[in-house]
């Protein structure tokens, strides 16, 4: 699902409560027999297969609830209908007041229109309800910076790390796409490769450094004197980047 849309850190990611996973979806992608068949699980295999209208259409054909209000909006989300998207998100949230997901996935519908502050107070909003949610920690920090908060981005995306540490490596299946300035997205990208190194997972943090240099980032004395780094910059693989600076 949505290989074309490339893991950067200008994305935001969008929550489905019980939806297949792409993998699974490929390996069960085999109708049930008649006698079994029913819409929604149709509908979760064709969101998570990347076939959106057609996913909306199985969906439409259900009772409505806020569950599959929620993933009709994720599908027009991918579509880039981002109003259709809030619509269902605000429906779903009418049924449901205090759900994070459609809170979550509200929020990246605002972010992807640039109105950050708002996708913010969402994204707190919903973290509220689900402080155990990676994927609404990770959002966090990325609204953060979009708003120029680089500390506490940087927390948010600490906790992400600690919640689930997959959740930094922004899966590209679940990811709605939202641009940012260069500038920030290159202290985020920065911050990104603290993170790893932090947690001593050197590849990924030098990944995150690379991504900083492409973004603009240019401040050596503060990586060369940032105590995150220090482990890092003991190994042949920084001595091989900054040789690539």
């Amino acid at each position: 699902m949505l290989r074309r849309f490339s893991p950067v850190l200008a994305a935001v990611l969008v929550l489905v409560p019980g939806l297949t996973s792409p993998a699974q979806a490929t390996q069960d992608s085999s109708p049930p027999p008649p006698s079994t068949f029913t819409a929604e699980p149709d509908g979760d295999a064709l969101l998570a297969q990347g076939q959106f209208l057609q996913a909306i259409q199985a969906y439409s054909r259900l009772p409505v609830d806020a569950d599959t209000l929620n993933k009709i909006g994720v599908a027009w989300h991918h579509l880039s209908a981002v109003n259709n998207a809030k619509r269902n998100y605000e429906e779903a949230l009418l049924l449901r007041p205090e759900y994070p997901e459609a809170i979550n996935n509200l929020g990246s519908a605002y972010f992807v229109e640039r109105n950050y502050r708002e996708a913010l107070r969402l994204y707190q909003r919903a973290f509220a309800l689900d402080p155990q949610s990676a994927i609404i920690a990770a959002n966090l920090g990325t609204a953060y910076f979009a708003e120029d908060k680089a500390k506490a981005g940087l927390e948010a995306y600490r906790t992400a790390w600690s919640l689930d540490p997959s959740v930094l490596d922004f899966d590209p299946t679940s990811m709605i796409e939202g641009a940012t300035p260069k500038r920030i997205r290159a202290r985020r990208d920065y911050s990104l490769a603290k993170v790893f190194a932090e947690q001593k997972v050197d590849e990924r943090a030098l990944d995150y450094l690379r991504r900083a240099m492409a973004e603009g980032f240019r401040d050596w004395r503060r990586l060369m004197r940032d105590p995150a780094f220090a482990q890092l910059r003991e190994t042949p693989e920084f001595a091989k980047f900054m040789m690539g600076v």
